[in-house]
C-alpha cells in the first residue's frame, strides 16, 4: 500500500483473498516460518507449496521436550499466587501467628494435664493445620475477586486443569511452611517426642495434598457466592474428616514408634489425595465457569 502501510486481510474466501494479496507468510506458534511473494490465484498447486527446507515443523511450540501445557499453566498460576504471598507477607504476619495461637490456646486449656497434652498432640496439630487451610484457601480466592481477576483467569486461555493444579500447588507450599512452624511449636509447647521422621514426612505430605485439593475444589464452588466465607467451612470440613482421622492416626503412630500401623493410614491419605486431584482436574473447568 502507499506510504509503506500494510493491510492484513482475513477471509474464508481463500481464492478471492489470494487475488488481493501481494505477499504470503506462514506463522507457526507466532513465528514466521517462511515468506514469499504471492502467486495469485491457485493455478499451480505445486508451485505454492513451501520449500522442503522451510516446511513448517510438526512439533508444537514451545518444543515438545518441555512440560505439557497443563503443567506449564500450573507453574504459571502457582508462581503468580506465591509471588503475591511473598510480597504481601500475609502468611508470615497473619496466618503463621494465627496457627501458633491455636496451639497456644490448647496448651493453656490442657496444661494442668501434661500427659494428656502430649497424647493429644497429633489431633491438636491437625486441627491447627485444618484451620490454617481454610484461611489459605479463602485468601487464594479472595485475591481473584479483586479487579475482576476471576474473569481474567477464565479468559486467559489457560488449561482449567492447570489452573486447579497451580492454585492447589501454591496452597500446598504455603501449608508446608506453616506445618514446619507447627511441628516446632508442638515440640516446644507440648514437649512431644518427635520420632519416625519418614512416616511423619509421608503422612504430612499426602494429608496436605488431600486438604489443598479438596479445599481448591470447594473454594471454587463457593467463590462466586456472597456467603462464601461461611459456606466454604460447611462444605469443606465434613469432606476432609478422613484426612483428619488418617493424619492424626499416622502422626500418633510415628510419635509412638509403631510405624506399621501408621503406614496403613498413609494408604488412606494417598487414596483421598489422588481421588480429589483427579476430581479437580476433571471438574474445575465447569466450576471456574460457574463461579
Amino acid at each position: 500500500m502507499a506510504g509503506g502501510a500494510t493491510a492484513l486481510v482475513a477471509s474464508h474466501e481463500h481464492e478471492r483473498s489470494q487475488q488481493l494479496a501481494t505477499r504470503e507468510v506462514q506463522l507457526v506458534g507466532g513465528m514466521v516460518t517462511w515468506s514469499r511473494p504471492a502467486l495469485g490465484p491457485w493455478r499451480d498447486q505445486a508451485a505454492r507449496r513451501p520449500p522442503a527446507r522451510a516446511r513448517p515443523s510438526t512439533r508444537s511450540w514451545p518444543p515438545a521436550t518441555r512440560e505439557p501445557a497443563v503443567f506449564r499453566d500450573a507453574w504459571l498460576v502457582a508462581g503468580k499466587d506465591l509471588r503475591i504471598e511473598a510480597r504481601s507477607k500475609v502468611v508470615l504476619n497473619q496466618i503463621g501467628p494465627f496457627s501458633l495461637v491455636v496451639l497456644l490456646l490448647f496448651a493453656f486449656a490442657l496444661d494442668p494435664d501434661r500427659g494428656f497434652l502430649q497424647e493429644a498432640t497429633p489431633g491438636l496439630f491437625w486441627i491447627a493445620v485444618l484451620l490454617s487451610t481454610l484461611v489459605v484457601i479463602q485468601r487464594s480466592y479472595a485475591l481473584e475477586a479483586v479487579d475482576a481477576g476471576r474473569d481474567a483467569l477464565r479468559l486467559s486461555g489457560l488449561d482449567p486443569a492447570g489452573v486447579f493444579l497451580g492454585k492447589a500447588g501454591a496452597a500446598f507450599v504455603v501449608l508446608v511452611v506453616l506445618e514446619v512452624g507447627l511441628v516446632v511449636g508442638v515440640r516446644l509447647m507440648y514437649g512431644a517426642p518427635l520420632r519416625g521422621w519418614l512416616l511423619l514426612l509421608v503422612a504430612g505430605t499426602t494429608a496436605t495434598v488431600g486438604l489443598v485439593a479438596a479445599g481448591t475444589i470447594y473454594g471454587a464452588l463457593a467463590a462466586g457466592l456472597r456467603v462464601r466465607e461461611t459456606l466454604l467451612p460447611l462444605l469443606f470440613l465434613p469432606v476432609v474428616a478422613p484426612v483428619m482421622i488418617g493424619g492424626t492416626r499416622a502422626f500418633g503412630a510415628a510419635l509412638d514408634g509403631s510405624s506399621a500401623e501408621g503406614w496403613r493410614w498413609c494408604g488412606l491419605l494417598g487414596t483421598f489425595a489422588v481421588a480429589y486431584l483427579a476430581l479437580g482436574m476433571l471438574l474445575f473447568e465447569s466450576l471456574l465457569e460457574d463461579s
